[in-house]
């Protein structure tokens, strides 16, 4: 599933595109996605201006002013700018058009969701809810402190819950946890502050890493220029399984944990 860095890497890419420019059509080829596409949002944003485009968690958000439309990658999903004329693939279900080119939706498996919110977007459902984004000032080392007092559960599962932080997927806890040397087990309520502050660094460190290298790809995931992501050349131990960790040469294993693999270096991430 696209992560944080993916849908930032698909927003950065489409927003020059088509930030400030007059929505001209809005094609639905199959609107039967992980939630319907609102039978009437053609006539809600057709001919209105783009405001801008911005990303809140894993959602895209388009501000048309009077509402924005929200959009969810899914599992395989990709936005991406191409020429209004190109004739779609089978799997290209809707198309934002903006005069000459359009932003297509490709969603193989239609996981994936196009919705409307009318005023403020946070109060959706999907949104309101959410904690803080983990590049944003709230999200510190304290704030982590605070929030894992008392808890039991695994410190990646609280890394993945988008009630605490949003957009650490596996791949990016996995390899966050890492980067703090702390084990992907470790009950979140045993880590002090300087554990905390350690591993907010980290989560911060990796994905403006994966940010800067256009996210990973590990099927077919590609930005909104088309291109795939290349993080996935300089992952420490996810997806690395039986290799050697390039710090201490030692094995690299797997564990399953909340029906998810993860990946960490038993001589890196020692439990307490």
């Amino acid at each position: 599933m696209p992560e944080l860095p993916e849908v930032e890497t698909t927003c950065n890419g489409i927003r020059p595109h088509a930030e400030g420019r007059l929505l001209s059509g809005f094609i639905v080829r199959n609107g039967r996605l992980r939630q319907p596409v609102p039978d009437d949002l053609a006539t809600r944003v057709v001919g209105v201006r783009l405001r801008g485009v911005t990303r809140r968690a894993k959602y895209l958000l388009f501000d048309f002013g009077s509402g924005s439309v929200i959009v969810h990658l899914g599992m395989s999903g990709s936005l991406r700018v191409v020429p209004a004329t190109e004739l779609p693939a089978t799997h290209d279900h809707v198309d934002f058009v903006f005069g000459d080119i359009a932003l297509r939706l490709r969603d193989p498996r239609r996981f994936g969701m196009v919705l409307w919110q009318a005023g403020e977007v946070e109060r959706h459902p999907l949104l309101a809810h959410l904690g803080p984004e983990p590049l944003d000032d709230a999200f510190d080392g304290a704030w982590l402190h605070r929030v894992s007092r008392g808890l039991r559960a695994p410190i990646k599962h609280v890394l993945m819950d988008s009630r605490r932080v949003v957009g650490v997927g596996n791949i990016y806890a996995s390899e966050s946890l890492f980067r703090a040397r702390i084990h992907p087990l470790e009950p979140a309520g045993r880590l002090g502050p300087q554990r905390c502050e350690r591993l907010v660094a980290a989560v911060r460190d990796t994905l403006r890493a994966a940010i800067a290298a256009g996210g990973s790809t590990l099927r077919d995931f590609v930005g909104g220029d088309g291109k795939p992501g290349y993080f996935q050349q300089q992952y420490f131990v996810y997806g690395r399984e039986g290799e050697p960790c390039r710090v201490c040469g030692g094995e690299v294993r797997r564990i399953v944990s909340g029906q998810r693999a993860g990946y960490f270096c038993p001589r890196c991430q020692r439990r307490t």
